[in-house]
């Protein structure tokens, strides 16, 4: 059985009204977690721009509405949401359509947030159902037991475990004018990362960074992304490209339609599209990319943020985290089968201390442990 609500109103009385394990669901595209035996609740019934007030940078939708919808009414002021969410149908196998309240459940984002941040920091509101059935919102109602929580960026991340996400709001940015791309071929990891350190620290405003043993063309390539006006990009493009002369022959590509490829090869994981290996996502530092490499030999690898976000394709059932153990981070394990997200948990067991805050606020949203219950337990 599925709850399809059409209004706020509708997700506050279901919730109110069950005593039944619910599983919040936004378009179905992200099935991140561990398996959950629980009624379904769709958002996807709460579809609608409500405001968008373009010269403000602002736009107000409801949880269930398309994210190609959003991106569309953005396109055609020539605005954009900055923060590049990441389509995950590919890579997961799944179908159904994402929605811009599954995005900031999971805080998706892409290669741009190496410069511009991830999707709560474009966040500006929330609203939200409880495990009470009661409706919150960010700056409006706030139930005394909730005074000083940022619920916005509380909610952001928390993948329907706090609250049913019923409307959000964000801040936009403009289009970009030009874009370019930076590629070197044949960079071994390590020399790959410290480029890509080097791009970074440079006062270019890199807005990607990214590195492929195995890139869309079989051999090692690194992505360095440049985008602004073109004289500006022009400009910086010359530069760059001379200060990482010693890294090896470098081409750009200026095609925008070539570009767009590559960073959608890049955002959405498409080295790992249609395989069987588990997948991994694992957050580090830069400085430690060549040893999740060495550490994981064999494994197919994706760096994007200038080593920072590491994705590993591995064999089925491998434990990524004992294999790194020692290594600043976590890793999360975004695609197997349910038995080894059963054994190994999805995500990155929490320290005491931070596994005691987690609890807390969810024991605060939802006394009665009903919303996604366990689905971002650790094994």
């Amino acid at each position: 059985m599925a709850f399809i609500p059409k209004t706020e109103a509708d997700v506050a009385e279901i919730i109110k009204g069950t005593h039944q394990p619910l599983h919040i669901q936004g378009g179905g595209t992200r099935p991140v977690g561990d398996p959950l035996a629980a009624e379904t609740l769709s958002l996807a019934g709460l579809s609608d721009v409500r405001l968008y007030e373009p010269g403000a940078l602002t736009i107000v939708a409801g949880a269930g509405t398309p994210l190609a919808e959003v991106e569309a009414a953005l396109a055609a002021e020539n605005q954009r949401l900055a923060f590049e969410p990441m389509d995950h149908r590919g890579l997961l196998g799944t179908t159904g359509t994402p929605t811009i309240g599954g995005v900031v459940a999971a805080n998706v984002s892409g290669p741009r947030r190496v410069q511009n941040g991830a999707a709560r920091d474009f966040l500006l509101g929330v609203r939200f159902v409880d495990g009470t059935g009661e409706v919150l919102k960010n700056g409006g109602r706030v139930m005394k037991n909730v005074t000083g929580y940022d619920l916005v960026r509380l909610l952001a991340g928390s993948r329907g475990t706090l609250g049913a996400i019923t409307e959000v709001a964000f801040k936009v940015l403009p289009a970009v004018d030009t874009v370019a791309t930076l590629k070197i071929a044949g960079l071994t990891s390590d020399r790959a990362i410290a480029a890509l350190s080097h791009a970074l620290g440079s006062p270019y405003e890199v807005t990607g960074a990214a590195h492929a043993p195995a890139g869309p063309d079989g051999g090692p390539v690194t992505l360095i992304r440049l985008e602004g006006f073109a004289a500006s990009v022009a400009y910086r493009t010359g530069a760059l490209s001379a200060a990482l002369d010693a890294y090896g022959a470098i081409s750009v590509e200026t095609d925008p339609d070539a570009v767009v490829a590559l960073w959608t090869w890049v955002r959405d994981a498409e080295a790992f599209h249609g395989t069987d290996g588990d997948v991994w996502r694992i957050s580090a530092k830069p400085t430690h990319g060549a040893e999740i490499a060495n550490r994981l030999s064999g494994a197919r690898l994706v760096f994007d943020w200038g080593g920072g976000l590491v994705w590993a394709e591995v064999a089925q059932g491998q434990d990524v985290r004992v294999a790194l153990a020692g290594v600043p981070g976590h890793a999360t394990l975004v695609r197997a089968d349910d038995a080894t997200r059963t054994r190994l948990g999805t995500f990155e067991p929490e320290a005491p201390a931070v596994a005691r805050l987690s609890a807390g606020l969810r024991a605060k949203f939802d006394p009665r442990g009903i919303l996604n219950p366990g689905l971002m337990a650790a094994a």
